[in-house]
């Protein structure tokens, strides 16, 4: 119905201008749907389904990732599109995975409390258990040394794992139930963690284990991946919120942007090296894929998925420029990012 603007009161005209400046999905969807597509998608479906997830490239032509309802540790050879299944210990449900600089595979024994290092020449499997309080291996990195830091969200636990001596070192939020979840190495060699319970960053001193918190501006926000970039910025999704935030360790300065979705959920990231945060949102089915210049602060990019949702975790290659995830419908993808 068309409205009489000279009829309106003065609270009524503000009232009005205000609901046509934050009209928010209409909003929402205009910027989503002026957005270019400039990324490329290769889709294999992993034969043993198993909810697939957080591959990890290898050695030249092997793609590693996690089969974790399926309890399996696969291998993906693009150059013949062959699959490969490991086995591993009952009741291990591997939740992520890192390769190190011999080819050895190292995963999250989520459920039975360990990381194991699994040889790929034969399938061999070391464990390393947990000390008591940890029952839950979330997500791995190495840090310069080569060992393994790593969350355990149920746990509320940050952990440190000598790869040498199997000895492990553990860290507490401050914060109960804050559920330690995406975890990044920073230039100084400290890991950087969300804390998807709260709405707070931490980082780790590695020297005495001390945790450090940081409050993200809004107290609802709940962020769940993070990347760092060269210039030590940490970016994060918001998962409940829908916003992409950047920090600033140096100034200590936030900076949000709405996801240009109607209801976003991001999840899975990658920072590529052209400063491109590549960005899953998993509110909309199929996910949707967009790209973020963090140069020039703006989307750039939104790319729907074929093989569904739901898209937990990425890893960029920086060999070819391109990244990879999984997907819970059975999917192992290759994102190729226009030139």
């Amino acid at each position: 119905m068309p409205v009489n603007i000279k009829r309106l009161s003065t609270y009524q005209l503000i009232a009005f201008f205000i609901y046509l400046c934050f009209t928010g999905p209409a909003n929402a969807s205009a910027q989503e749907n002026s957005l270019p597509n400039r990324l490329s998608l290769n889709e294999w479906k992993v034969p043993w389904g198993g909810l697939p997830r957080d591959p990890h490239v290898g050695t030249t032509d092997q793609i590693w990732f996690c089969g974790q309802t399926g309890n399996y540790i696969g291998r993906f050879t693009p150059s013949n599109q062959q699959f490969k299944k490991y086995e591993v210990p009952v009741g291990t449900h591997p939740h992520n995975l890192i390769v190190d600089k011999k080819g050895q595979v190292w995963y999250a024994g989520n459920r039975n409390a360990h990381i194991g290092r699994m040889n790929p020449e034969n399938g061999k499997i070391q464990q390393y258990p947990m000390p008591e309080g940890v029952n839950d291996p979330h997500t791995l990195i190495f840090n310069q040394q080569g060992n393994i830091w790593f969350t355990a969200q149920q746990s509320n636990r940050i952990g440190l794992l000598n790869v040498d001596n199997g000895q492990v070192r553990v860290a507490t939020p401050t914060t109960a139930n804050a559920r330690p979840y995406g975890i990044k190495m920073d230039a100084q060699n400290r890991p950087w963690i969300v804390l998807f319970g709260t709405n707070k960053l931490a980082w780790v001193e590695p020297e005495n284990m001390l945790v450090t918190e940081v409050n993200l501006p809004r107290p609802d926000a709940r962020p769940r991946r993070l990347e760092i970039d060269p210039s030590g910025n940490i970016w994060y999704v918001d998962y409940i919120g829908g916003y992409l935030g950047r920090y600033s360790p140096n100034n200590e300065k936030f900076k949000e942007w709405k996801l240009p979705s109607k209801s976003p959920r991001p999840y899975g990231t990658a920072l590529d090296s052209k400063g491109q945060l590549w960005i899953a949102d998993t509110g909309e089915v199929p996910n949707i894929i967009f790209a973020f210049d963090t140069e020039k602060e703006k989307f750039i990019s939104q790319t729907p998925v074929p093989s569904g949702g739901n898209i937990r975790h990425m890893y960029f290659d920086n060999t070819d420029g391109s990244f990879w995830f999984g997907v819970d419908t059975g999917y192992l993808v290759q994102g190729k990012p226009d030139k």
